[in-house]
């Protein structure tokens, strides 16, 4: 702990202090509606909010993300827990932290920077909208277990009256301080400040509105180790391992985004690779100590950054603020009023979303527009994961397209009466057509060469167009040059190998994007 805290001025621990108190402030209600979500007691969540937070915050590769229990996650899990209970839930938590871990191992965090921004915009523009509606859900009348209340023809019963109005002159107020407050002092986060003043002033003039202990009691005791009580065995391994998957897969997605946001916010790098590690062993720990699991938070993580947090301490100073509610302050955090979190909220839902998306409409390709807008629409009626992957394959297919056309050639006859045809542009998958429209076997002299210096041969099918083009001019008994192909390009063609002018001096040396032996065992037998 010493070594976390030991380069920090005594001004960076202040500030990681209190943007901790008030990130801790900010978890309760989101831990305990994500537990409901997912059909749990609110202290799984709790629980989940607390370690994550705790181990993530220590050997992560972030420091000032906040993570906790998420709704991405919640959603997951529903399924799991309705079938076949919580018990099963733990198991596929600690699976899914090991598959973390292991693809921390690999290094696969860096592929995170395969995602293109306008898919990046999309993700964060509709996380701000997912974050939106879920501080809705506070505006419906429920039980004392969370359940909404309904009327007799089945209609959701919504907030009204004076204390609707209660709710929204709380939530001004909340707003209002934390966007005012900071062009007059920022000796204290603004967060702070507007959630104990919204709570005094309910206090003091008795007002009623919900508040956190409507939700539900956060009062427990410290979480104890537990080995998930399940039939380990192959039918219970089938069970576990799907969600296993997707938990790692959602949690890794939203929190390497995440730090790639924090990162844009505090112009600093993290580090995908040890973030990956640092999930999968909160995860992991959080499985064996009762939690739900969980990945970062786009919405804390903002307030912290928001607040002043910088350092590992803030993480770790929310988490155990985060425990000691649960513990000896349960009382007291009940009291905060539900509306003054849904201010904050509001306010992180302004500050996330990336207002200037809209002035870019009509000056980035529409390509990439529509790329956006269907990352965040898909985020928010679909799956945060499901989206970003469909962004990243529309972008690829978008990217393949466009370079499709660009190959092309410029051609003349030589001094020998042999006509050269110099390419130009990537030869890939989605170029083999026009590549192989540039050439015209039938009506060329007998003697031909193709140029490869200003072009780059990509893949397999590559490989096998330039053999098939070969092919071609054999048919019509006319001969065929290859230059400048690269020695990887000449070890794998096959019809045309004989056909390659090498010169050491100026053949290029690259490697292709396919297996050798792949490519080999690829070939019909003769």
């Amino acid at each position: 702990m010493f070594e976390l805290i030991s380069k920090h001025s005594p001004q960076n621990i202040k500030n990681d202090l209190l943007s901790g108190l008030t990130v801790a402030l900010a978890l309760v209600p989101e831990a305990v509606a994500f537990a409901f979500v997912a059909h749990l007691d609110p202290l799984i969540g709790l629980y989940a909010a607390f370690i994550m937070g705790l181990v993530a915050a220590v050997v992560g590769g972030r420091p000032g993300m906040i993570s906790g229990a998420t709704g991405a996650i919640a959603v997951v899990i529903v399924a799991l827990v309705m079938q076949h209970g919580v018990e099963y839930l733990f198991a596929a938590v600690i699976l899914a932290g090991l598959i973390q871990i292991t693809m921390g191992a690999l290094k696969l965090g860096k592929f995170i920077r395969l995602v293109p921004h306008p898919v990046f915009l999309g993700f964060v523009n509709g996380l701000a909208l997912v974050i939106f509606i879920a501080q809705l859900e506070q505006f419906k009348l429920k039980d004392n277990a969370g359940n909404i209340l309904t009327d007799a023809t089945g209609n959701i019963q919504w907030v009204s009256g004076d204390a609707l109005w209660i709710m929204f002159a709380l939530i001004i107020l909340t707003m209002a301080i934390i966007h005012f407050l900071p062009k007059l002092t920022k000796i204290l986060p603004s967060t702070l400040v507007a959630i104990i003043a919204g709570t005094v002033i309910t206090l003091v003039f008795n007002l009623d509105t919900a508040s956190v202990g409507d939700m539900a009691s956060i009062q427990g005791n410290l979480p104890s180790f537990h080995i998930p009580e399940i039939p380990f065995g192959l039918e219970a391994f089938k069970i576990v391992l799907p969600y296993a998957v997707i938990i790692a897969l959602v949690g890794l997605i939203e929190s390497l985004l995440t730090l790639n946001l924090i990162d844009e916010l505090t112009e600093t790098r993290g580090q995908p690779n040890r973030e990956c590690i640092g999930q999968g062993l909160a995860n992991t720990t959080t499985g064996f100590f009762g939690g739900m699991g969980g990945c970062a938070m786009v919405g804390q993580s903002i307030i912290n950054i928001k607040s002043g947090g910088r350092g590992r301490l803030s993480g770790i100073s929310a988490a155990l603020f985060l425990l000691s509610f649960i513990l000896v302050g349960s009382a007291l955090i009940e009291q905060i009023p539900i509306a003054v979190l849904v201010g904050v909220m509001f306010m992180v839902v302004i500050g996330t979303f990336e207002w200037c998306s809209f002035r870019l409409i009509g000056k980035i390709p529409p390509a990439d527009t529509i790329i956006g807008i269907s990352v965040a629409v898909i985020t928010v009626f679909f799956d945060l994961a499901v989206a970003v992957i469909i962004g990243v394959i529309l972008s690829a297919l978008v990217f393949a397209w466009q370079h499709a056309r660009h190959i092309n050639a410029t051609s003349r006859i030589n001094r020998e009466g042999s006509k050269v045809y110099e390419l130009n542009g990537p030869l890939f998958f989605a170029s083999v057509h026009n590549f192989q429209d540039i050439f015209d076997p039938k009506n060329d002299p007998d003697d031909v060469v193709v140029d490869f210096q200003n072009s780059r041969v990509t893949d397999h099918s590559a490989i096998e167009a330039i053999d098939k083009l070969a092919e071609r001019y054999n048919k019509e008994h006319k001969r065929l040059h290859l230059k400048h192909l690269s020695k990887e390009c000449r070890q794998l063609l096959k019809t045309a190998e004989k056909l390659v002018e090498v010169s050491v001096l100026e053949d290029p040396n690259y490697h292709l994007a396919v297996n050798k032996k792949d490519f080999e065992a690829s070939k019909p037998s003769k």
